[in-house]
């Protein structure tokens, strides 16, 4: 049965389910190609066809074309995201060398390329920025994206961690609009909330994508005071909304930003999926929400 439900991403943009599968650890999550395929299976049916991959992301991308690989059908089924810019030091590479940015023309087709080859498909469904650049040609970035998509290897483009001004520059150069920011939101991290990124994609109807909503973990296992605060407040809301899941509180928390955030999951297990999942059946208050907010900020409001 389908938990997970679709949104409009963008103005002229792509539907994207609302909790998003990230991809970036499955080279840690030791399955056979049968296996991931199988877990991709169990996502899509509970409704959450938006995968998410990056170039950076080691030998992710290989590993879930292995999987696709095996049944292709499964390719209707899903959105690919994909994301380019980092550069790793390549293994054996001089050691004067370091990982490094990198969004011009030819380094973007050129990742693009081995994306698709990697993931066995013909075309990306939408393509990130990963990073700003400081070197960044926005004009330039703009001729590849056009490239991109007039060959039909690109269908949608997007950034990821953009800065209001950054995001504002590239989407100058574009004649549509970049369909998401993907963006780190958790309760341990207001900066998005903070400094009028996620206000900026509100006022376009752009949906932000949120990644690390579980703070990678710092949440539960860190002990001090801000974390001992907000664990205590997540089981009290729990109790409240009637789930027994600190991360279903958390991620309804996340998903409740009036900017409409797509929620990014990072598990290999389809039963911590499935319960971030079930964050979408609750209703939190504003009460509640802030009742978060001051936990973990050690003071009210006002």
């Amino acid at each position: 049965m389908s938990l997970v439900g679709k949104v409009l991403m963008a103005p002229q943009g792509p539907k994207f389910s609302k909790i998003v599968q990230g991809y970036w650890r499955l080279a840690a999550w030791n399955m056979s190609a049968q296996e991931r395929l199988s877990f991709l299976k169990q996502h899509v049916e509970l409704g959450i066809s938006t995968v998410d991959n990056a170039a950076i992301y080691g030998d992710s991308e290989r590993l879930f074309g292995e999987a696709l690989k095996l049944d292709p059908s499964m390719r209707e089924q899903i959105q690919l995201v994909s994301k380019f810019g980092i550069n790793g030091v390549i293994s054996g590479q001089d050691t004067k060398y370091v990982a490094h940015y990198d969004s011009s023309k030819k380094s973007i087709i050129a990742s693009v390329e081995r994306s698709l080859q990697r993931l066995g498909v013909e075309q990306l469904d939408a393509l990130l920025v990963h990073r700003p650049d400081f070197l960044m040609d926005a004009g330039q970035v703009a001729d590849a994206f056009g490239e991109l998509k007039n060959s039909g290897k690109v269908q949608h483009f997007g950034v990821s961690n953009f800065n209001n001004t950054q995001f504002s520059l590239l989407q100058s150069c574009l004649d549509k609009p970049l369909i998401t920011n993907q963006i780190e939101i958790n309760p341990l991290n207001f900066s998005v909330l903070e400094d009028g990124s996620s206000d900026l994609l509100q006022q376009h109807h752009i949906h932000p994508m949120a990644w690390s909503c579980l703070a990678g973990g710092a949440i539960f296992n860190e002990k001090n005071a801000q974390t001992a605060r907000l664990r205590h407040t997540f089981i009290q809301i729990a109790e409240e909304l009637g789930t027994h899941s600190m991360t279903q509180v958390i991620f309804t928390w996340v998903l409740k930003h009036p900017s409409g955030p797509v929620a990014l999951v990072g598990s290999g297990n389809i039963k911590r999926v499935k319960e971030a999942a079930g964050a979408l059946q609750l209703q939190m208050t504003t009460e509640q929400w802030y009742r978060i907010w001051v936990a973990s900020k050690g003071h009210d409001v006002a």
